[in-house]
């Protein structure tokens, strides 16, 4: 693996730590949604820097991005772009909406309708659109970062399990430290951070490290490791419904990736355990619930199946 990758890495994550303060795993993780060419739901009480996070990774790297304020009024063209009739050429003309950047950060995605939320589906999963028969592919690299307060909260909308399954990760952010408040403060005296923040990588760097992803060695002993966690969700007395195809697609690239940030050429079985939960339990359906969006139980589950297969030595 070149040295030169780990560099760049580190290079990103310390631009990205410069603002984001006292949440590094979070921002690891979010790297690890880039690297695997996926997406990231950040899910948290607002005001504890959810939209942050996604705007410094989009900062950082100088490609295309914009920022999207989910709304209910808002409309699926009003993301993905529509036809308008010119009136000169007598032609319809595509317009292209948002959607085509390479870093989308959609906050709020779940105060809009789902009929909206799903104008997202194809270009999350296939980075293309298709408007009126015609598909359009999307820049690369291609990320969604959506950031939803919990669904109990008023006026949300509980996002699809089609659409959940679609992200990488679901991360919740949390309160940061005292100490960790305390450096927010310090950092704010002469006003915003993040205003400072210049891009690190370009768009061909990171088109480099996800193809440097694809090279990591993974065990015939760990695919078997995961196979089994997986497994573990969809012969569960707790779940209705367990892990897609996607998920271990998803676990596997998504070890990978954590693999090459930390310096190594190969996954271990603890790259798998770290990432499971994060990447697993909010596409699966737990028993007794009317969705999955109760998250911490959920979770209890996932991590419980988790800890009972047995780790490869």
């Amino acid at each position: 693996m070149p040295a030169e990758s780990t560099s760049l890495i580190l290079d990103l994550e310390n631009n990205i730590n410069q603002v984001v303060l006292g949440k590094e795993d979070v921002v690891r993780m979010c790297l690890v949604a880039l690297l695997s060419g996926e997406h990231i739901l950040l899910e948290d009480v607002p005001g504890v820097g959810k939209t942050l996070v996604g705007r410094a990774l989009a900062k950082s790297v100088s490609g295309d991005f914009c920022r999207l304020q989910f709304t209910p009024d808002l409309l699926p063209s009003d993301i993905v772009g529509s036809n308008v009739f010119n009136s000169k050429t007598h032609e319809f003309v595509f317009h292209k909406g948002p959607v085509f950047s390479n870093i989308v950060i959609a906050d709020e995605i779940n105060r809009t309708s789902p009929r909206t939320q799903s104008a997202l589906l194809e270009a999350m999963s296939e980075n293309q659109v298709s408007i009126d028969g015609t598909t359009y592919d999307l820049p690369q690299p291609f990320m969604v970062i959506a950031t939803q307060n919990p669904f109990e909260y008023e006026g949300t909308y509980p996002l699809p399990e089609s659409q959940l399954d679609r992200f990488l990760m679901r991360i919740s952010m949390g309160y940061p430290s005292r100490q960790a408040e305390a450096a927010i403060l310090d950092s704010h005296r002469k006003g915003e951070p993040l205003a400072q923040l210049g891009p690190i990588l370009s768009c061909e760097q990171i088109h480099g490290l996800q193809e440097a992803v694809k090279e990591i060695a993974v065990s015939d002993s760990v695919n078997e490791y995961l196979l089994d966690i997986v497994e573990g969700t969809r012969t569960s007395d707790d779940l209705q419904v367990g892990a897609s195809t996607r998920a271990v697609l998803s676990l596997f690239r998504a070890a990978q990736s954590l693999a090459l940030i930390e310096d190594r050429e190969f996954v271990v079985p603890d790259d798998v355990k770290r990432l499971a939960v994060s990447v697993l339990a909010h596409r699966v359906i737990p028993k007794g619930y009317l969705h999955s969006g109760q998250r911490e139980a959920v979770e209890s589950i996932v991590s419980r199946i988790v800890d009972e297969v047995s780790v490869p030595t």
